[in-house]
């Protein structure tokens, strides 16, 4: 997606070798306009999926799900939780999933009720790196009885096994920007070449 891809020119870097910071537009200050096209972009490419629901885990991931749920006519957003709470039923499918950003095992959490046996569910996310969360949600919508009829990316680290790894399991992924490299700071995008 060209608008996006120039977002990430002109306000992401990247620290190290493998930390993309986009938080100016996408995950902590959010361009609202280019995360609503962001969510069409991904409701065109599903749409014929028939989802039924979108699915994401907090906190990162809600905008953008939100964006392609509105697109694909207000779908309802689930988002698993990362820790258990007080007010939560006790009837929770979960699943572990390790953390690259956070360095941490995170056992993600959704009620029963949230996704009925039968959903049709489109996984939603800002980021794809190992694919843990990914995976994660994917068990979880198979604990319920649910199918996962895709998995929509804002941003992909591609030079990470994580896209690759999904698409070997023959799961229809769109990531809207695919990143192959950093480079002195510089993030650098598949569509350059580069990858």
């Amino acid at each position: 997606m060209r608008e996006l891809a120039d977002a990430i020119r002109t306000y992401g870097r990247g620290i190290g070798k493998d930390i993309v910071k986009v938080d100016m537009f996408l995950n902590h200050r959010i361009d609202t306009g280019l995360l609503y096209r962001m969510g069409e972009a991904l409701a065109e490419h599903f749409l014929p999926e028939r989802p039924t629901m979108v699915l994401t885990v907090e906190a990162s991931g809600i905008a953008i799900a939100i964006a392609a749920a509105h697109a694909l006519g207000d779908l309802p957003v689930v988002f698993a939780k990362k820790s258990a709470a007080v007010n939560q039923s006790g009837d929770m499918a979960q699943a572990s999933v390790y953390s690259f950003t956070h360095k941490c095992e995170n056992h993600i959490l959704v009620d029963r009720r949230y996704i009925p046996i039968g959903s049709r569910v489109l996984i939603v996310d800002d980021f794809l790196a190992d694919g843990n969360a990914v995976r994660g949600m994917m068990d979880i919508v198979h604990q319920l009885g649910g199918k996962t009829v895709g998995v929509g990316i804002a941003i992909e680290k591609g030079f990470q096994d994580g896209g690759k790894t999904l698409r070997q399991m023959g799961v229809n992924l769109m990531s809207l920007a695919i990143v192959s490299g950093i480079e002195d700071g510089k993030i650098l995008l598949a569509e350059d070449g580069s990858i």
